[in-house]
C-alpha cells in the first residue's frame, strides 16, 4: 500500500509541472526506461569527464553557474532538482579531476597528504549526494483525521521514562500529558522512574498516574521502556523524553494514519526546544539562526518520509504495540536504541510515517560539554548500527531506505575529514607538501563551480532550516570528539556506555571553557603558524609559486574564521534560569485587588512567571500582589502573582505558589495549547549565502574577543 500511495504521490507532484510524459505508458516498458538510464548516464559522464583547456573549463563553469542563478529565481520542486544536477555535475567534475590529474605519484610525502584530502573530498561528494537525495523532495505529509465516534479510538499507553531528572523537570511534562485530548479511560500515563525515587512515586499518585520502577537499570532507557511494555496492554505506545511537553492535539495529530494504514508502525514529530543550545545561548542567536538539529527535524525526516525511512528518535513518537512486539520490543544491541528500533520494524516490511509540526517542546543541552556527549552517544550508536546491522545489506529494506540509513551513519564520521579539511592547508605551509599537483588558476577554476553550486543548491533546499556555511561550525566544534568514538566503535561495538543527557542544568558565571576547547586551540594555533610561515614563503623562500602560497594562505583564513566561531561557542554564557522564558503573544487579563479588570497580552511566559504588554499609563509597584487570567480548553484559568518589575507597557509578575490543579491549568494555557508553536520562525530570515558568511565572520570575531577575555582572567587567578 506505502508503494503504491508513493507512486501516486510522484506522478501527481511531477503532474503539478505539466509534464505530462510521466504518464507516458512506455515508462513501464523495461526497454524505454533502460535506453533512457544509459542515455543519461552518458551524458553524466561525459559532462564530468571531457577534457578542456582552462578558459574554455572556466567559460564552462560560468555559464552554468549564471544558468543557475537565473533559476533560483523561480519556486517549484522541478528548479531544484535541475539546481541540484547542476551542482551534482560540478563535484563529480571536481571529483573526476582531483583524482586523475591532480596527485602526484612521484613524492612519497606528497602522495600521502593528497590521499588523505582526497579522501576527505570523495566522503563530503558522497555525503552531498546522499543528502540532495534525501532533502531534494520532502514529502509534507498531512495530518488525517479522527472518526468522530471517541469509542471507535484505540487505547494508549504514554510512558515519561526518567532516571536522574529533578522532579521539577518531569512535572511539566506528566501535567501536559494529562491535558492531551484523548478519552480519558483510553489514555494510561505511565512515569518510568529508573532512579526509584520515593518522591516520584508519591507525585503520581497524588496527580493520578502510574509510576513504575524496576529492579536494575539493565539496557537503560531501552530496558526502561521494555519493562514497562511488559506491565501494559494499550494497543499503542506513545514516548516522551521527561523534559519534553505534549500539547493537547498531539495524539489527534498522529494517530489517523495508524487508522488507514494497517501496515503502519511509528508516527514521528519534530523534538523542537523551547531553550536555547550551547550555539544558541553562547552566540546569542536563539531564534534569530536555525538550531542545529532544525535541518534533521525540519527537512531531512520531511525528505526520509517519501522513502518509507523515518528514523525513531526517541520521544515525540507515537508507536504500534504489535510492531513492537514482533521485533522483541526496543532494540538494546547498540546506544541509540531508536533509529535502531525503526530500522528493525522498517526489515519486516513495516512502514513508518512524519508529521513536521511541532507537538511537543524540550529543554535543549544547556552545556557545550553536555551537547558534545550527547552527539558522542548518537555517533557511536549510528556507527554501532552500521557496524551490526548495517542498512546496506540484509533483507526488508527498499533502494531509498537503505540510502537513507546509509547517509544518517556516513553522516557521524564527519570528525576525521572536518579536521582534515582544517589542517590540510598547513601540510604545505609547514613542510612545503604539494597535496594538489595543479596551479592555482586550475584549483580554481574546478573547485569554485564544485562550492558555489553546493552552497547555492543548498541554501535553495535548506534555506530555512539552516543558514550556510554554519555546518562547518557546527562540525569543527564536534569533529575531535565524534572522530573517536566512530572510531573505536567501528572497532569493537560493544564499546562505551549509555550515558542520560542533562537536561535543567544552570551555568552560573560565564567562563571560556578551557577543557573543551582544547582541540580547536590546537587547530587555531596550527594555523596561526601556518599562516605566519606563509608570510615567510611569499616574501622571501617561496616566491617561483606565489600563487600557490597565496591559495593556502586563504585557505587557513578560511580555517581561522571557522574556528574562531568554535572559541565563541566554548566561551559558556550564563544560564541562572531554572524555568525558560518562551515568547508568546497570548491574551490574558489582569484582576486588580480592586476589583477592576485589564485586558492585555503576554510578551512570554514561563512556568515561574510571565511578562506582559499592558496599556498605556497603567502600573503597579513591585511587591504588589494581583491574579492573571489565561484562557484554554477549559475556559478562564486565575494565577496568584505578584509584581517583580514594571516599565512603560510592561509588567512582569512572578506565579505565587500554585496547586497542583493551577499548575495543570497553565501549563494547558500555555506550552499544551495546539497553536503555542506555529508561528516559531516566523520573524526569521531564509538564508543567504553571503550573509550566512557574515554572520560566520562576526562570530568568528567576537570568539577571539571572549578568548582573549578568558586568557586573561586565566592569567589573572594564576597570578
Amino acid at each position: 500500500m506505502r508503494s503504491i500511495l508513493n507512486s501516486r504521490y510522484l506522478y501527481g507532484r511531477l503532474n503539478e509541472f505539466g509534464l505530462s510524459m510521466v504518464n507516458w505508458p512506455g515508462w513501464e516498458l523495461k526497454i524505454p526506461r533502460a535506453i533512457s538510464l544509459l542515455a543519461a548516464a552518458l551524458l553524466f559522464w561525459a559532462a564530468i569527464s571531457v577534457p578542456m583547456e582552462l578558459p574554455l573549463q572556466a567559460l564552462f563553469s560560468t555559464i552554468v553557474f549564471l544558468s543557475a542563478l537565473y533559476l533560483r529565481r523561480y519556486t517549484g520542486t522541478l528548479i531544484s532538482l535541475i539546481m541540484v544536477m547542476f551542482s551534482v555535475s560540478a563535484t563529480s567534475r571536481y571529483i573526476y579531476w582531483r583524482i586523475n590529474y591532480t596527485i602526484d605519484t612521484e613524492n612519497p610525502l606528497d602522495l600521502f597528504f593528497a590521499l588523505v584530502l582526497v579522501l576527505a573530498e570523495v566522503y563530503a561528494w558522497l555525503v552531498l549526494i546522499l543528502g540532495y537525495l534525501q532533502t531534494a523532495w520532502p514529502l509534507k505529509r498531512k495530518p488525517v483525521m479522527m472518526p468522530a465516534d471517541t469509542s471507535t479510538w484505540p487505547t494508549i499507553d504514554l510512558f515519561i521514562p526518567t532516571y536522574n531528572e529533578d522532579l521539577s523537570v518531569v512535572k511539566p511534562t506528566v501535567m501536559a500529558a494529562m491535558g492531551i485530548d484523548w478519552p480519558p479511560e483510553k489514555l494510561n500515563i505511565v512515569i518510568l522512574d529508573d532512579g526509584r525515587r520515593p518522591e516520584f512515586a508519591e507525585f503520581a499518585a497524588n496527580i493520578g498516574v502510574q509510576c513504575f520502577t524496576r529492579d536494575d537499570n539493565r539496557y537503560a532507557k531501552a530496558g526502561n521502556i521494555n519493562a514497562a511494555l511488559s506491565r501494559t496492554n494499550g494497543e499503542y505506545v506513545a514516548i516522551f523524553d521527561c523534559d519534553h511537553m505534549p500539547t493537547r492535539s498531539f495524539l489527534q495529530y498522529t494517530m489517523g494514519w495508524f487508522l488507514i494504514d494497517p501496515k503502519l508502525s511509528m508516527v514521528q514529530t519534530p523534538h523542537h526546544f523551547l531553550s536555547p543550545d550551547p550555539f544558541e545561548r553562547n552566540l546569542q542567536t536563539f531564534r534569530h539562526v536555525p538550531n542545529e538539529g532544525e535541518l534533521f527535524y525540519g527537512l531531512i525526516q520531511d525528505g526520509n518520509d517519501l522513502w518509507n525511512a523515518t528514523f525513531f528518535c526517541g520521544s515525540c513518537a507515537i508507536l504500534r504495540r504489535s510492531c513492537l512486539d514482533e521485533i522483541g520490543g526496543i532494540a538494546v544491541e547498540t546506544v541509540t536504541e531508536d533509529a535502531h528500533t525503526a530500522l528493525k520494524m522498517q526489515r519486516l516490511g513495516y512502514n513508518t510515517a512524519y508529521l513536521s509540526l511541532p507537538q511537543a517542546a524540550g529543554l535543549a543541552t544547556e552545556s557545550l560539554s553536555a551537547h558534545v556527549g550527547q552527539r558522542i552517544r548518537w555517533a557511536r550508536g549510528m556507527a554501532q548500527i552500521f557496524r551490526i546491522d548495517n542498512p546496506l545489506f540484509g533483507k526488508g529494506l527498499s533502494f531509498g531506505q537503505r540510502l537513507c540509513y546509509s547517509n544518517a551513519m556516513l553522516h557521524f564520521f564527519y570528525g576525521l575529514p572536518r579536521m582534515v579539511f582544517l589542517l590540510a592547508p598547513i601540510a604545505y605551509l609547514f613542510f612545503e607538501v604539494h597535496i594538489i599537483k595543479a596551479s592555482a588558476l586550475s584549483i580554481a577554476a574546478y573547485s569554485l563551480p564544485h562550492l558555489m553550486h553546493a552552497n547555492l543548491t543548498n541554501s535553495r533546499i535548506q534555506g530555512e532550516h539552516r543558514h550556510s556555511f554554519w555546518a562547518e561550525v557546527y562540525e569543527a566544534t564536534l569533529a575531535w570528539y565524534i572522530f573517536r568514538p566512530t572510531l573505536v566503535a567501528l572497532i569493537d561495538p560493544k564499546a562505551g556506555t549509555f550515558n542520560v543527557t542533562a537536561k535543567g542544568g544552570l551555568v552560573q558565571e560565564e567562563h571560556f571553557d578551557w577543557s573543551i576547547s582544547k582541540p580547536y586551540l590546537v587547530m587555531l594555533v596550527l594555523n596561526v603558524v601556518g599562516f605566519m610561515i606563509g608570510i615567510g614563503r611569499a616574501i622571501w623562500w617561496n616566491t617561483y609559486e606565489l600563487d600557490t602560497v597565496i591559495l593556502n594562505m586563504l585557505w587557513t583564513i578560511y580555517n581561522l574564521v571557522i574556528l574562531g566561531a568554535t572559541l565563541a561557542v566554548a566561551t559558556e554564557s550564563k544560564q541562572v534560569r531554572r524555568t525558560h522564558r518562551v515568547r508568546a503573544l497570548l491574551n490574558a487579563t489582569l484582576r486588580l485587588p480592586n476589583g477592576h479588570s485589564i485586558v492585555c497580552q503576554t510578551e512570554d511566559f514561563s512556568m515561574g512567571g510571565m511578562s506582559l504588554k499592558v496599556p498605556d499609563g497603567f502600573s503597579m509597584q513591585k511587591d504588589e500582589e494581583l491574579m492573571v487570567s489565561l484562557y484554554g480548553t477549559n475556559g478562564e484559568c486565575l494565577f496568584p502573582s505578584k509584581v517583580i518589575f514594571a516599565k512603560k507597557n510592561v509588567l512582569s509578575v512572578q506565579f505565587l505558589d500554585l496547586s497542583l490543579q493551577q499548575q495543570k491549568d497553565l501549563i494547558s494555557c500555555t506550552v499544551g495549547r495546539a497553536d503555542v508553536w506555529l508561528n516559531w520562525s516566523d520573524n526569521r530570515d531564509i538564508d543567504h549565502p553571503l550573509n550566512g558568511l557574515r554572520e560566520i565572520a562576526f562570530h568568528s570575531l567576537q570568539g577571539f574577543v571572549r578568548f582573549g577575555d578568558g586568557l586573561r582572567q586565566y592569567w589573572g587567578k594564576k597570578s
